[in-house]
């Protein structure tokens, strides 16, 4: 039940997790999956992360750029775009804001 119940909450915040780490540049999906496993995140896999990146980029908050490789498959640049700052400054500020409601709410069924 704990892995279902987690699947649940990532989904609902997977955008804005993927919106984050691109903060300090672009990045291709598979780097994308490997920094949010590395923070703890679990594996994501490719049928649910690339569903994300594709609605981003629709809505404007990413942008994309194939790239020929010299060796292997070319891969898929994703960049935060101006607009996708802003979402992620914005929604950032509204989870939190979640995040301590939901934190008070737990310390206070605890006591």
């Amino acid at each position: 039940m704990a892995a279902d119940r987690r699947a649940s909450w990532l989904k609902g915040v997977l955008d804005l997790l993927v919106l984050a780490s691109l903060t300090h540049g672009e990045s291709y999906g598979y780097e994308i999956a490997k920094r949010l496993a590395e923070a703890g995140l679990g594996q994501i896999k490719g049928g649910t992360l690339y569903p994300v990146l594709n609605r981003l980029e629709e809505a404007g908050l990413v942008s994309a750029e194939f790239r020929v490789a010299d060796r292997g498959p070319g891969r898929r640049y994703y960049h935060l775009t101006d607009e996708g700052r802003a979402t992620l400054a914005e929604q950032s500020r509204l989870w939190l804001a979640f995040d301590e409601s939901v934190r008070d709410v737990l310390a206070r069924g605890t006591r």
